[in-house]
C-alpha cells in the first residue's frame, strides 16, 4: 500500500513578487489604441479595422500567465495529457510551466509492452517538486492508489459494494485485489462453508467493506453480507409466489441419505428420497450433484414454519395406475434384476414398477436355496406375470413358467418299467440319486439296491460319479418324485427258493449271526435261514451263544418257507430226531422173529415209539 504524504512544501516563488512582475510587464506592453493611431492614415480611416476588446484580452493573457506559475500540492491528484514518451520517462502536461515526469515502468503491462500513448489523458499524483530544475515528479500508480482509497471510503460511507478479484488463499481467508490488497475472511466468503476453497481463487465478485484503516493499509471485506441481502430479497419474492401444486425451478443445495435440499430462491425445500422417482433410488447422490438445476413440484407449504416439501416423481403419472392393463396375468415380461433377498429376486419392469420372483418360482426341478444361484443384480431376464395387485403395488413373477414343466412329460418319456442309465450325483444314508434329465434326479432307495445283500450304507457298493443302470419303479408328478430300482434288473431269488429248498430237505450252511432267539445260517448268497432256539436241541437251552460260533458250518432240516416274508425255518433238533428214528427203525427191522414173549413185547414198544414220532 502507498502512504500518501499530504504536507505541502515551501516554494521559492513569492506571490507578491509575481504580482509586481506582472504589473511591470503590463505597463511596458503597448496599448492597442496607441498602435492603431500610429499606423493608420488620418485621412483614410479603415472600415475593416477590428474593434479590439482590450480589457478582456489582457485578462486572458494574465490568466494564462498566472496559470503557468500555478503549483499543485504534493500528494494532490490531477489530470494531465501525455505529450511525449522516451526510454525512461513519460512526460505529462498538467498545466504547469514545465511538464511532469512519470517513470516508464508505471506504463509497462504484464506482457512488458508500454501502454502509454501520446495524447492520452491520465490521472497522476504530484510526488514532489524539483525547484532547481523546475521539474515535477508524478506517479500514475499512486494516483490510482489514492482513487482506490477514495472509492473504499465512499463505498464504506454509502454502504455500497466494490468489485475485486480473489488472488490467493491466506491464513483464515483470502487475499482480494480491489486496486489495493484487501482481506476476505473465510467465514465471509459464502453463505455456507465451502468444501474446496481453491475454487474461488481467480474469480471476480462484488464485496462489501466491513471496515478499513488507511494508515495501516487494512481493508476487511465480506461477500456473505451481499449474498444474505440478495437471499432475503429473493426469499420475500419466493414466499409471496409459491403455493401447493406449483412447478418451480431450483438448485441442489445439499444432499443427505434421506433426500435433497433445494434452493428455490432464498427458500429451501426438501425433496425426500421417496419423492425423487417412482422407481428405486438407493441414494440421492446417484442422481444429483450439488449445484445441479432441478425442476420440482411443491407438495406442501407451511408459511409459518417456512417448510416446503417438494416432489419430482409427481411431475409424471404414477405407472401403477395402468399396470393392470399393461401387465396382465400370464403375460410375458422382460426386466432387470435390481435386488436380491433370501426369499427371491426383485425385477424392475419399468421405472417405478417392480415384481418379485420367489425362489420357488425360479426352477421346476432345482431346489433353489438362494436366488444368487440363478440370477445376479443387473441381469436381464424374462418372466411370466403370475399375479398383480396394483392397490398394493405388487406383482408376482415366475421364471420357471417361461419353459415347459419337465415333470409334465417325464412320465411319457420314461414310463414305469423303463431301464435308464445315469451317473450317481449324490449318495445318502437312504439311497442313491441318479441324474435322469437336466434338473431331474431319480432315487434308488437302499432297499432297492439288492435282493440278497444286507447293505448298511450305499457307499459300500457305489461311489459318486459311477454310471449305473436302474429300472423306473414309480413317478409322482405332484410330489416330483422319481423312484428307481437296481435290484429289479434281476429276478427276485426268493421267488424260486421253495423250489430249491423243499420242506424236509436237509441243507448245510454257514452261521452268519448268533442271537438269543436263534442262529442265522446262510444257505447261499443273500439267502438265510433261521434256526430258532427251540429247534436247536431236544434239550431246552436259553441261548445258542457260546455253544456255536459265527463261521461254523452246520446241517439242519428245512421246516418251512415263506417267500413273501423272505423267511426259511430250519431245525437242528428235528434233523437229530430223524436220525435217531432212522437208527431205531433200522434196529427194529434188523431184529429177527421173536423167540420169547419178552422180545416180542420189546419190539412192540419200539414200534409204538416210532409211530408216535
Amino acid at each position: 500500500m502507498v502512504n500518501v504524504n499530504n504536507n505541502e512544501e515551501n516554494t521559492n516563488i513569492n506571490p507578491d513578487e509575481d504580482k509586481t512582475a506582472l504589473d511591470s510587464a503590463a505597463a511596458e506592453t503597448p496599448q492597442p489604441d496607441e498602435t492603431v493611431a500610429e499606423t493608420a492614415p488620418a485621412d483614410k480611416p479603415s472600415d475593416t479595422t477590428p474593434e479590439l476588446e482590450e480589457p478582456e484580452s489582457m485578462e486572458s493573457v494574465m490568466d494564462l500567465y498566472e496559470e503557468s506559475f500555478k503549483r499543485f500540492a504534493e500528494g494532490e491528484v490531477v489530470t494531465g495529457r501525455i505529450i511525449s514518451i522516451d526510454r525512461d520517462h513519460v512526460l505529462v502536461d498538467i498545466g504547469y510551466k514545465s511538464e511532469g515526469q512519470i517513470r516508464i515502468q508505471e506504463f509497462r503491462g504484464e506482457d512488458g509492452d508500454i501502454t502509454a500513448r501520446v495524447g492520452d489523458s491520465v490521472e497522476v499524483m504530484v510526488e514532489w517538486w524539483d525547484d532547481e530544475e523546475e521539474r515535477v515528479v508524478l506517479s500514475k500508480e499512486k494516483a490510482a492508489n489514492v482513487k482506490v482509497w477514495e472509492a473504499v471510503k465512499k463505498s464504506y460511507d454509502e454502504e455500497g459494494t466494490i468489485q475485486g478479484v480473489i488472488t490467493s488463499r491466506v491464513k483464515g481467508g483470502f487475499s482480494v485485489d480491489i486496486g489495493v490488497q484487501a482481506f476476505l475472511p473465510g467465514s465471509q466468503a459464502d453463505l455456507r462453508p465451502i468444501r474446496n476453497l481453491d475454487d474461488l481463487v481467480g474469480k471476480s465478485f462484488d464485496f462489501k467493506i466491513l471496515k478499513y484503516n488507511r494508515k495501516r493499509s487494512n481493508i476487511v471485506l465480506s461477500r456473505r453480507a451481499i449474498l444474505e441481502k440478495e437471499r432475503e430479497e429473493k426469499r420475500a419474492t419466493t414466499l409471496a409466489s409459491i403455493h401447493e401444486g406449483k412447478v418451480v425451478e431450483g438448485i441442489v443445495k445439499n444432499i443427505t441419505d434421506y433426500g435433497v435440499f433445494i434452493d428455490l430462491g432464498g427458500v429451501d425445500g426438501l425433496l425426500h428420497i421417496t419423492d425423487i422417482s417412482w422407481g428405486r433410488v438407493k441414494h440421492p447422490s446417484e442422481m444429483f450433484s450439488i449445484g445441479d438445476p432441478i425442476t420440482v413440484k411443491i407438495l406442501s407449504f407451511d408459511l409459518e414454519k417456512e417448510r416446503v416439501s417438494l416432489g419430482m416423481k409427481q411431475l409424471s403419472a404414477d405407472p401403477w395406475s395402468v399396470a393392470a392393463e399393461k401387465y396382465p396375468v400370464n403375460s410375458r415380461v422382460n426386466g432387470t434384476v435390481v435386488s436380491l433377498t433370501d426369499y427371491g429376486a426383485f425385477v424392475e419392469l419399468e421405472e417405478g414398477i417392480e415384481g418379485l420372483i420367489h425362489v420357488s418360482e425360479m426352477s421346476w426341478t432345482r431346489k433353489i436355496r438362494h436366488p444368487s444361484k440363478v440370477v445376479s443384480v443387473g441381469e436381464k431376464i424374462e418372466a411370466v406375470v403370475l399375479d398383480i395387485k396394483p392397490d398394493n403395488r405388487r406383482i408376482s413373477l415366475g421364471m420357471k413358467q417361461v419353459v415347459p414343466n419337465p415333470w409334465d412329460v417325464i412320465s411319457e418319456k420314461y414310463p414305469v418299467g423303463t431301464t435308464i442309465e445315469g451317473k450317481i450325483k449324490n449318495i445318502t444314508d437312504f439311497g442313491l440319486f441318479i441324474g435322469i434329465d437336466e434338473g431331474i434326479d431319480g432315487l434308488v432307495h437302499i432297499s432297492d439296491i439288492s435282493w440278497i445283500k444286507r447293505i448298511k450304507h450305499p457307499s459300500e457298493l457305489y461311489k459318486k460319479g459311477d454310471v449305473v443302470q436302474a429300472i423306473v419303479l414309480d413317478i409322482e408328478k405332484e410330489n416330483e418324485r422319481f423312484s428307481l430300482g437296481i435290484k429289479q434288473l434281476q429276478e427276485d431269488p426268493w421267488k424260486s427258493v421253495a423250489e430249491r429248498y423243499e420242506v424236509g430237505k436237509e441243507i448245510t450252511g454257514t452261521i452268519t449271526n448268533l442271537t438269543d432267539f436263534g442262529i442265522f445260517v446262510e444257505l447261499e448268497e443273500g439267502i438265510e435261514g433261521l434256526v430258532h432256539v427251540s429247534e436247536i436241541s431236544k434239550e431246552k437251552i436259553k441261548t445258542p451263544v457260546g455253544k456255536y460260533n459265527v463261521g461254523d458250518v452246520i446241517t439242519a432240516k428245512v421246516m418251512n418257507i415263506n417267500s413273501d416274508e423272505r423267511r426259511i425255518g430250519l431245525s437242528i433238533k428235528r434233523l437229530e430226531m430223524d436220525d435217531e428214528q432212522n437208527l431205531l427203525s433200522e434196529y427194529v427191522n434188523n431184529i429177527g422173529p421173536a423167540t420169547s414173549s419178552f422180545g416180542e413185547i420189546l419190539r412192540e414198544n419200539l414200534q409204538e415209539k416210532l409211530n408216535e414220532e
